[in-house]
């Protein structure tokens, strides 16, 4: 969903930033663009129909900041009427607090509690977990073994039906954690007895935070269930997850940011730490194009050391096969390299999937291919021809075509990161336009 609306947006900027004159026509055509493309992600009809309106009122009425052009102006109004759909920034305070999880059965509420279990402990807060889900077989054992993988402690009793009296006990058990999490039961549909229980357990708690989980696939659907949830316990976040698995993404999150329910977090993956703060101002400069350079200085600084990687060297685009290995194993440790990519403000340059699509095992391959190269060859890998690639390939036991294939990865890793470099430069530039709103 993500990258086919990232893309029609992209598309539909561009086409603006191409024209000579910027007048009502323009201006129609830009909205009838970004029409297409937000209904395609499912999102409200009548809420595009709003911000189309909204987009053409303000670029025509409006008089543009000082020293910025038409074309700057209009787009500036984009940004902002995109981020506004978004809705509300909601903080997360890094501090003491109890955290009550609600959501239907099959929101993947489960596996989101233990992400965030490893957010927090990741910003060096001490995390405890309780199951309080009596209602789903295995649903103790599940949460507990990704605990265990994270080393947070998880207090549960699958043998025990009453979700109170665990919760009691497991607040007292925990008693040493800053930050506890409460995993409730879910169900396969808005029952009362569900309702009933958040409300008890809700008492009980005394939760800083009531964090509805919901599933992206469900769409415009997503904003019954926030309004109920929000109307028995006060929900004040949701957390959409499985954000990379269906066309429906853009409607759950225009749906939930509609009831005034912050969207605190998105889930884009099946390991614990594929979880991401969900910022309205980044979400949107990464769907542009722009980057989200707040939240990858905030990734780095959980995931590497000072020496990891040298980031002059890759906003330079002067770097050795050697320098790409290092940068890759950085990037691995910081999440998919495909999330990291989208935080660069690469413009309009559009990445082949091939040139994100690194896992562990491929760059594994390519660690014993560059064993087998000489150092001349590492420094400079314009020296590395035919009769070098077959030695090559003899050396690491590999075909000619995965030698060729590493080099050919290096070349699009350089030229990427000269199109950083250059994103923005001279002329037309999104980026500039943000700098000079002062976040406005």
């Amino acid at each position: 969903m993500l990258d086919k609306l990232s893309t029609s947006l992209k598309d539909a900027v561009k086409k603006l930033a191409g024209k000579t004159v910027i007048d009502r026509a323009s201006v129609e055509e830009l909205v009838k663009e970004l029409q297409r493309a937000l209904i395609q992600a499912d999102v409200n009809v009548k809420l595009v129909m709003n911000l189309s309106q909204a987009i053409k009122t303000r670029s025509l009425d409006e008089e543009p900041l000082k020293g910025m052009s038409v074309r700057e102006h209009v787009l500036r109004i984009v940004y902002q009427e995109l981020v506004k759909l978004m809705g509300p920034v909601t903080t997360v305070p890094l501090q003491s607090q109890k955290i009550l999880m609600a959501g239907l059965q099959g929101s993947g509420k489960t596996t989101t509690t233990a992400k965030l279990a490893r957010y927090f402990q990741k910003k060096g807060l001490k995390v405890g977990v309780i199951c309080a889900d009596t209602y789903r077989p295995g649903a103790y054992t599940q949460i507990s073994t990704l605990c265990e993988r994270i080393n947070v402690p998880c207090f549960g009793d699958p043998k025990n039906p009453d979700a109170i009296q665990l919760v009691k006990e497991g607040l007292n058990s925990l008693k040493s954690a800053e930050v506890i999490i409460i995993d409730t039961q879910g169900r396969h549909a808005l029952e009362e007895s569900l309702i009933d229980e958040i409300i008890e357990l809700n008492i009980l708690t005394k939760a800083d935070h009531r964090w509805l989980v919901i599933d992206a696939a469900l769409g415009q659907q997503a904003r019954e269930q926030a309004e109920r949830f929000h109307a028995a316990v006060n929900i004040d976040g949701v957390l959409i997850t499985k954000m990379d698995g269906t066309a429906k993404g853009g409607g759950a999150l225009s749906a939930v940011a509609a009831t005034g329910s912050g969207i605190v977090f998105i889930g884009q993956g099946e390991t614990v730490d594929d979880i991401e703060r969900f910022d309205p101002d980044g979400f949107i400069s990464r769907l542009l194009g722009m980057g989200d350079l707040k939240a990858l200085v905030e990734r780095a600084e959980e995931s590497l050391k000072p020496d990891d990687v040298n980031v002059q060297a890759m906003l330079a685009g002067k770097f050795t096969l050697r320098d790409m290995y290092k940068q890759l194993e950085a990037l691995n440790k910081m999440g998919p390299l495909k999330q990291i990519i989208s935080m660069l403000p690469l413009g309009n340059v559009e990445l082949p999937s091939e040139a994100v699509d690194v896992t562990s095992t491929k760059m594994g391959k390519y660690r014993i291919i560059m064993d087998s190269m000489n150092n001349a060859e590492l420094d400079d890998p314009t020296l590395i021809s035919g009769s070098r690639i077959q030695r090559i390939a003899r050396g690491s036991g590999s075909h000619p075509e995965e030698v060729r294939e590493l080099l050919k990865h290096y070349k699009m890793m350089k030229k990427m990161l000269k199109g950083v470099k250059g994103a923005g430069q001279g002329g037309f530039s999104l980026q500039k336009i943000m700098k000079r709103m002062g976040g406005a």
